[in-house]
């Protein structure tokens, strides 16, 4: 019995306390709908983001700079984590036109990671609200030179309004590119 006591004491505190949790609310509900609580910071985006990055990503290894660039508005701006970048369009067409074509012989992709992202507010600065698609994986490139190399990118790429790729932030050592490249 001395041991049943204390068993039943608990459980019927333990009732009481759920049970006062349900009782009335004190709230006033006309003004609780009247402000609508605000979207949360950041949420998933849509998935199709996902399938649109990858889609990109395999026009890319297949060589089809053309149909690559069809997912850029003509505003684009592509950076890189060195803090050098390509300004519209055109610029990311010439560059990346010469460099799949002359430069890299091979490219395969795997181990990808995607994440959509819909920012709602910017936590500071310059930081764009609309989708974001984060994206990480392994790159196996094969160069004209002979050279391979194998190494990690992570992309971020913000779509504007006709879900179109406007901003591209790549996170890259070069290093060892322009080493297996030979450039000093």
């Amino acid at each position: 019995m001395h041991k049943f006591l204390p068993w039943a004491v608990g459980c019927c505190l333990l009732f009481s306390c759920n049970n006062a949790s349900n009782g009335p609310s004190t709230k006033d509900s006309s003004t609780a709908s009247a402000t609508p609580a605000p979207p949360p910071q950041s949420e998933f985006a849509d998935a199709r983001y996902t399938d649109m990055g990858k889609k990109a990503l395999a026009q890319f290894a297949s060589g089809d700079i053309t149909a690559w660039l069809d997912n850029f508005a003509d505003n684009a701006v592509y950076n890189w984590s060195s803090g050098d970048s390509l300004v519209g369009k055109a610029a990311i067409a010439n560059y990346w036109k010469e460099r799949r074509g002359k430069v890299i012989d091979s490219i395969t992709f795997t181990n990808d990671i995607w994440l959509p992202l819909k920012v709602n507010r910017p936590q500071k600065g310059p930081d764009a609200p609309g989708i974001w698609l984060l994206s990480w994986y392994q790159t196996t490139a094969k160069y004209k030179n002979g050279a391979k190399l194998s190494f990690w990118v992570h992309n971020d790429y913000h779509f504007n309004n006709a879900d179109k790729i406007d901003v591209v932030v790549q996170y890259i050592d070069r290093a060892p590119i322009n080493k297996a490249l030979g450039v000093h």
